[in-house]
């Protein structure tokens, strides 16, 4: 992707730039990963029974550890090595469990009269424990300049809980990080090998798709998701669709809408604060202080293809500011 600047003069283009060491890839994530994932940090360089991984982080939204691996060059076996570290995480489970706990994730700080950090003590409510820990959504990051076709090749496959996502660096401090999509359409990675390991993973950790979640609902409610995804989509082409384990989450910079399948309608939540968005049909719940499983703080009902133009100007309001 070439990036130009507009000016009175026309276009020029803005030029990338290569990062010289993989750790300068690993130092701008980490000091950014709430806003880059939206992922808290754990430890950098976790080191464990011979293996260490860059960065070990945690999903607040999913309850899930995510590893993630740099590269500055192309010499590496996406498949081999995401597997290897996911093994090496659902066989020590305690181990990942004990470096959550002795982190920041679960520390509040204590000042002084002048405003320096005196203490930082263990909030016990933040401490993990086994069952807190949604094992199934555990997820394994690349992050690259580039890969290879044969690495995009190696991860297209529906049930693979390992994701790819390009870094660019370009004059001006300029960046972009862009996840590399795989085909709706493709293979189980159980077909195509007969690995231990990876059978071993892959019945531990689900990667949910469309189908998981229309299971139990009806042919019409299926039809009516069709028709309110082919509407969202028509929002931007930097619409992303990303199936979770409760809900089917359609993103741009993050969430804007999630959406669950019921038997007989679709409930959604849309990712807007309460008092940010402008309901003029009154088709909204606030949900801003019960629990819920989407993100936002409006749950909307839909149970008819002729609301669909009414549900999309609340959607499309949460997509504008996500």
């Amino acid at each position: 992707m070439t990036l130009f600047k507009i000016s009175e003069t026309g276009l020029s283009v803005i030029n990338e730039k290569s990062f010289e060491l993989e750790k300068h890839i690993q130092r701008i994530c980490e000091d950014n990963l709430k806003k880059i994932f939206g992922l808290e940090i754990i430890k950098s360089e976790f080191g464990l029974h011979g293996l260490r991984i860059d960065t070990l982080a945690f999903s607040p939204k999913t309850k899930s550890f995510i590893i993630i691996e740099y590269k500055n060059d192309k010499n590496f076996s996406v498949i081999d090595q995401g597997f290897a570290y996911l093994s090496l995480l659902l066989n020590n489970k305690a181990e990942f469990i004990l470096a959550y706990n002795e982190s920041d994730a679960v520390t509040t700080p204590d000042y002084d009269e002048d405003g320096n950090i005196s203490n930082v003590p263990p909030d016990p409510g933040k401490m993990l424990k086994k069952d807190d820990v949604d094992w199934e959504q555990t997820r394994v990051y690349f992050v690259a300049p580039a890969f290879t076709e044969y690495q995009k090749k190696a991860i297209e496959f529906k049930d693979l809980p390992i994701l790819l996502f390009t870094v660019k660096k370009y004059e001006n401090n300029f960046l972009s990080i862009d996840p590399v999509l795989v085909p709706e359409k493709s293979e189980s990675i159980n077909k195509v090998t007969k690995s231990d390991v990876i059978q071993k993973v892959t019945k531990e950790v689900k990667v949910y798709n469309e189908e998981d979640h229309q299971s139990s609902a009806s042919e019409a409610v299926k039809e009516l998701y069709e028709n309110l995804k082919n509407e969202i989509f028509k929002l931007g082409q930097d619409v992303v669709i990303e199936p979770q384990k409760r809900y089917i989450a359609f993103k741009r910079k993050s969430n804007f809408v999630d959406v669950c399948f019921q038997k007989n309608r679709l409930k959604f939540w849309i990712n807007l604060r309460k008092g940010q968005l402008i309901d003029s049909f009154n088709l909204c719940r606030d949900v801003s202080e019960i629990g819920h499983l989407g993100n936002g703080d409006y749950e909307v009902m839909l149970d008819s293809p002729k609301e669909i133009i009414n549900v999309m100007q609340l959607i499309k309001q949460s997509y504008d500011k996500n």
